[in-house]
C-alpha cells in the first residue's frame, strides 16, 4: 500500500466509565455544539468504523460491539474491535485506533499518523500520537492490520490487561506536532478547560 492519509477502517473505544466525572458517560459529554463522541467519529467518517462499548444511536457504516464481559478494560475493548473489523482487510491497511474523550483530536491529526505510518518500511507496525509531556498515547494511533490482530491473538483473554501489555510489543514510530489532539477529559475541570472545539471531516 502506498502513501496514505486515511485510514481504511477504524476502532473507537467509548465505553468508559467516567469515574472521575461522577460516573457520567464521557462519549455523551458535549463540547460546544457536539459530543465527544460525534469528535472521535467524525474524524474517521467515510470508512467503516466499530465502536466499542455500549449500544448507542450511530451513522450509517458504524458497527457496535461490546467486550465480553463489558467492562473489561481498554485492552479486551481493542481487542473486541479487532473481531468486528471487516475479513476482507490485508495486512498492511491502516486502521485507527481512538478513545472517544479527545475534544482537540481532528483530521489533520489522523491524516498525519495515517501518512507518517504509510511513508515507513514494514518494520513498523503502526503511528502514535505523543503527547506533551512527550508520551505515547496508545488511543490515538493508526496500525496496521495484521501487526494489529497478532498482538490481540497472543492472548485468547483481554479482560483487565493494560493498553502496554497488548500494544508495547509492537513497534510504532512516533508522531508529534498534534500534542493538544491528546488532551482528554477525566475531570470536570479538563471539561471547562478545553472549551468548544471545531472540527473537520475525511
Amino acid at each position: 500500500m502506498g502513501v496514505t492519509n486515511r485510514p481504511v477502517a477504524a476502532i473507537v473505544l467509548a465505553g468508559g466509565s467516567g469515574r472521575r466525572l461522577g460516573g457520567v458517560d464521557k462519549p455523551s459529554l458535549r463540547i460546544g455544539d457536539r459530543t465527544l463522541l460525534d469528535v472521535a467519529l467524525g474524524v474517521v467518517a467515510g470508512v467503516p468504523t466499530v465502536l466499542v462499548g455500549p449500544a448507542r444511536e450511530v451513522p450509517a457504516g458504524v458497527v457496535v460491539v461490546r467486550e465480553d464481559p463489558p467492562g473489561g478494560g481498554p485492552a479486551a475493548a481493542v481487542a473486541a474491535g479487532v473481531a468486528g473489523l471487516p475479513d476482507d482487510l490485508p495486512p498492511d491497511a491502516p486502521v485507527a485506533v481512538l478513545a472517544a474523550d479527545l475534544p482537540a483530536l481532528d483530521v489533520a491529526a489522523i491524516r498525519r499518523l495515517c501518512v507518517a505510518l504509510s511513508g515507513r518500511s514494514t518494520d513498523h507496525d503502526g503511528a502514535v500520537l505523543v503527547d506533551r509531556q512527550g508520551r505515547r498515547q496508545w488511543l490515538i494511533g493508526v496500525w496496521r492490520h495484521g501487526p494489529l490482530a497478532a498482538a490481540v491473538r497472543r492472548r485468547t483473554d483481554w479482560h483487565g490487561e493494560s493498553l502496554r501489555e497488548l500494544l508495547g510489543p509492537l513497534h510504532p514510530t512516533e508522531v508529534r506536532g498534534h500534542e493538544a489532539a491528546a488532551d482528554d477529559v477525566d475531570t470536570p475541570d479538563d471539561l471547562r478547560r478545553l472549551g468548544e472545539v471545531d472540527g473537520d471531516r475525511l
